[in-house]
């Protein structure tokens, strides 16, 4: 019976020491220590405001969530910085008299990442995503925050998986 514990002990020390290195997230941030996000300003035709300032932060929580760099204003290990530069909608469907029954809003997001430690990391590439509304809803107040809570929400997704997964 004595043996069978000093088994068990060992199993779930090892299982517990092992569990360093692997990452939930997927996320591999190499030796990197610190992060920046420098602000996204909003280059586009339509200036919407406050979703240059509410991406730059939704991008820093994120990261800041799934990994455990420390957020930094200058100097970072790793580098996200670039600007919104579509920000528009276009209607998708129509009804039998020719009117939109339903309008998409498309944000789309210039990045550019640079890694400090393994330049060979680095990108420069567009990321964007839409969020489809009725044509009767207006696009303010709790119908645009969803939608931008949505686009914003998927993009962030996908610049975590294009510059930290190897996925």
């Amino acid at each position: 019976m004595k043996k069978i514990g000093v088994i068990l002990s060992c199993f779930l020390m090892f299982c517990l020491q092992s569990c360093g290195i692997y990452s939930f997230t997927g996320a591999d941030t190499g030796a990197a220590k610190t992060f920046q996000v420098n602000y996204f300003q909003n280059t586009s035709d339509i200036v919407e405001p406050g979703i240059d300032r509410a991406f730059t932060l939704q991008l820093q929580d994120l990261i800041q969530g799934q990994t455990n760099l420390s957020l930094t204003n200058s100097g970072g290990d790793l580098i996200y910085e670039g600007e919104i530069i579509d920000y528009y909608v276009a209607p998708i469907t129509a009804t039998a008299q020719n009117t939109a029954a339903q309008n998409r809003l498309t944000i789309a997001v210039n990045l550019r990442y640079y890694n400090t430690l393994q330049p060979d990391k680095d990108i420069e590439r567009r990321f964007s995503f839409y969020y489809d509304y009725a044509a009767d809803d207006q696009l303010t107040g709790v119908v645009l925050d969803t939608a931008i809570e949505e686009i914003y929400s998927r993009i962030t997704q996908d610049i975590f998986n294009a510059t930290l997964t190897n996925w």
